[in-house]
């Protein structure tokens, strides 16, 4: 299945390494090579160098990498976190991430380049960027400064999660 690439995307490809660039930045790829890659008609076409199971997979992995890349500077992506705790508070000051999640001194956390946050309210937290893999981690990052306990739920937790309480311990 081939990548398409959108108008104002400029995707070139090397020996080395593949680029793309676009309105939300510029992301980079080196190249592997069990995949050859063919570019025409605005289209991305991506190929196993060879019929071993390694290439075959590979050239799936390399084909859904370049579509995140085209993706990410077109529309860019976004992870979403909750807090949940009485007292549980965050607040975006430019490229940092100020957290009041119960310890007995606020945690700080920088932004790497690229990566752009904001609290539209204090138990919420917004994190976009172009890399798929960098918002991700991020949002990890984040969430693991205090993940959700199973008994009461508090911490930070995914937007989307799901968190099983556990019944208490009975005499």
């Amino acid at each position: 299945m081939p990548v398409v690439v959108p108008a104002g995307v400029d995707v070139s490809v090397k020996e080395d390494q593949i680029s793309v660039k676009g309105a939300g930045g510029s992301l980079s790829l080196s190249q592997n090579a069990l995949v050859k890659v063919v570019s025409k008609d605005g289209k991305l076409s991506f190929e196993p160098a060879n019929d071993s199971r390694e290439a075959n997979a590979m050239s799936g992995t390399m084909r859904q990498l370049v579509n995140n890349m085209v993706t990410g500077v077109t529309k860019g992506f976004e992870k979403k976190l909750s807090l949940v705790g009485v007292g549980y508070k965050a607040q975006a000051q430019g490229a940092k991430l100020n957290l009041t999640v119960g310890y007995s001194h606020p945690v700080n956390k920088d932004m790497p380049a690229g990566i752009t946050v904001a609290t539209p309210a204090p138990t919420e937290i917004v994190i976009k960027g172009a890399d798929r893999q960098r918002v991700g981690q991020v949002a990890a990052e984040i969430r693991a400064i205090r993940p959700p306990e199973p008994y009461k739920g508090k911490g930070i937790r995914y937007a989307d999660e799901k968190i099983t309480i556990k019944e208490t311990k009975k005499k």
